[in-house]
């Protein structure tokens, strides 16, 4: 790996901004090192994040700036601390980038220029020329540059807006950010890279695995007919099964040990692009989890999720993914694997990754580490195109999207599990969350069963409930609760997708000391009442489970903003009930 950083020069995190131990060692030469694809990785590629000069302009220019403002940090959003520029972008305004980059020609290769994430439509030019255009603020995507380069030093600028509003898939954030919504996200906010890349070579990889059969199946798309594909599964260093083929190619491997979070076996990959020959042509790492989801009855005729042929209850924290220094992004990939290693050893088997989509590298952790995650799609809430909530309640509303912000929604929605769908880790998709933007409910589900028949779809966590999918989600607060007797949801697995949320501020570790700090049914008098609310409300879901319920989804992780219901402050410093407490209490669910 080449990292091209920028010379430091006099970048500092925003003064007077709440960091976190992660944030104060952010510098313009370490910002997000690590490769960034780790289920496709190559072991050359160029790292772009560092100091790019930026500019804020009118909405309406179309020309890069003759001059610039200053500087700022990537991959962190305009708006963060870390980016060192803490400006709001507004809906009439363009943000511009502008960096340099060596580049010397390859015979036989072309040039892949690679975007983590671009809030929201970025439109990017190598020397002058426009190389492509992309709508979306979540997810990556990359251009060949090949055409627009030249040997020796090129210009990289990127032109963004963001409306954030309307139809837009933006979750969490707001303009007027209060209550349960947050501070906006623009522009650059994760990583960007160059990778040079064969004339022909491996585009995308599709991992599938079954645990009874101990199978792994592998399908490369290449755009290339007349290539196989070399697939080698490795285990600890050695060799277990090699297959050759075209399309998908199925490995059968012997002794094969499931994934599972008791157990997060992960097999590495070597998947080599062969030609008429058998020479290779192109060649990436990979790895899988071997694992299968599924749903079976118990013996009063409740369906439960299962894990490999087993039983499984899916216990975790409502996660939003947000910090105090970086917003969307995190501060670092150590700040990620640290949180979801806390929440492990809380005793805590999933995370329901609330309305937002992380770094591929989050849910590398996720998988290596035995993490369940529930995905939620992004969200956007077009008032008043969203319809009423009305939660688990029959025959609801739906709303009726224009064609052009429907198909926009599905575009997202496919790219996101197409990009995260080879993770072991992520085990429940949910497109939509409490009616925000729920739309062609029916429509949705269907098409997103079908595309991964592999996972449950657990439609609208929350409701409205519409008959699609496989999940029955009912949220609650403070206590868990259930529509238990209600027999349209027989044919459901039934969980409670949201309760807790109890609120308890810790003094020197808020967002704003004078904002409105608030938590789920009022908040307690002393961090024991507060402690006695958390163990009584598990208690209440362990009931649930006897009657039941499959999952729970406690809110949440963190303090985020003006909400303090999380169970560690938003700079990560306090822990409301430690880890070991925490896993105690748990134990309740598994008696």
């Amino acid at each position: 790996m080449l990292l091209l950083a920028a010379p430091a020069g006099a970048w500092q995190p925003v003064e007077g901004a709440m960091l976190t131990r992660w944030g104060r060692e952010v510098a313009p030469d370490n910002a997000w090192p690590q490769y960034p694809r780790p289920q496709m990785s190559r072991p050359e590629w160029t790292n772009l994040n560092g100091l790019w000069d930026y500019a804020i302009r009118g909405k309406d220019a179309a020309d890069a700036p003759s001059a610039w403002d200053g500087q700022i940090l990537v991959p962190y959003a305009v708006e963060s601390a870390l980016s060192g520029v803490g400006k709001l972008l507004e809906t009439e305004q363009t943000l511009w980038y502008q960096r340099t980059f060596d580049y010397k020609p390859q015979q036989g290769r072309k040039l892949l220029l690679n975007f983590e994430a671009v809030d929201y439509a970025a439109t990017v030019m190598v020397n002058g020329k426009q190389v492509g255009r992309h709508v979306g603020g979540n997810l990556p995507f990359s251009f060949d540059i090949t055409s627009a380069v030249s040997p020796g030093e090129n210009t990289l600028v990127v032109r963004v807006t963001d409306a954030t509003g309307g139809y837009q898939l933006r979750g969490k954030q707001r303009l007027d950010p209060k209550g349960i919504w947050y501070t906006r996200v623009s522009g650059i906010h994760q990583s960007v890279w160059l990778e040079p890349v064969p004339d022909r070579h491996i585009e995308s990889l599709k991992i599938d695995t079954h645990a009874s059969k101990g199978e792994i199946a592998v399908t490369a798309k290449t755009g290339d007919d007349k290539c196989r594909v070399e697939v080698t599964a490795m285990l600890d260093g050695k060799a277990v099964a090699t297959a050759v083929g075209e399309g998908r190619v199925i490995l059968p491997i012997p002794d094969a040990k499931p994934w599972s979070p008791n157990s997060p076996t992960l097999y590495d990959l070597k998947v080599k692009l062969l030609d008429a020959e058998g020479q290779a042509l192109d060649e990436v790492s990979s790895y899988a989890g071997i694992r299968t989801l599924g749903k079976e009855r118990d013996a009063d005729g409740n369906l439960r999720f299962t894990l490999n042929g087993e039983p499984i209850f899916h216990w975790g924290p409502l996660d939003q993914g947000w910090w105090p220094d970086g917003l969307l992004t995190p501060p670092s990939d150590e700040a990620t694997r640290w949180e979801i290693g806390w929440l492990k050893k809380a005793g805590f088997n999933m995370i329901r990754k609330h309305i937002k989509v992380e770094p591929r590298r989050y849910y590398h952790h996720c998988d290596k580490l035995g993490m369940l995650v529930w995905q939620d799609q992004v969200s956007a809430m077009p008032d008043p195109k969203s319809p009423a909530w009305t939660r688990m309640a029959p025959n609801p509303e739906d709303a009726d999207w224009p064609a052009e912000a429907h198909q926009q929604y599905m575009t997202e929605l496919q790219q996101m599990v197409d990009t995260l769908g080879n993770s072991p880790a992520i085990a429940v998709w949910v497109p939509f969350n409490e009616a925000w933007g729920q739309h062609n409910t029916i429509e949705v589900g269907e098409w997103l069963s079908k595309h991964d028949p592999s996972r449950p779809v657990n439609v609208a966590s929350g409701g409205n409930f519409w008959p699609v999918g496989q999940v029955a989600d009912h949220h609650n607060y403070p206590s868990p609760d259930f529509p238990l007797a209600d027999p349209r949801f027989e044919d459901y697995i039934k969980v409670v997708g949201e309760f807790g949320g109890h609120g308890w501020p810790v003094k020197g570790h808020l967002w704003k000391e004078d904002s409105r700090n608030w938590g789920y049914g009022g908040l307690p008098k002393s961090l024991q009442e507060y402690r006695q609310r958390y163990r009584k409300t598990l208690g209440e879901l362990a009931e649930l489970k006897k009657k039941g319920i499959a999952a729970g989804v406690y809110t949440q992780t963190t303090d985020v903003e003006g909400e303090i219901n999380g169970l560690m402050t938003y700079d990560r410093e306090e822990v409301k009930i430690p880890a070991g407490r925490l896993k105690k209490i748990h134990s309740v669910l598994w008696e």
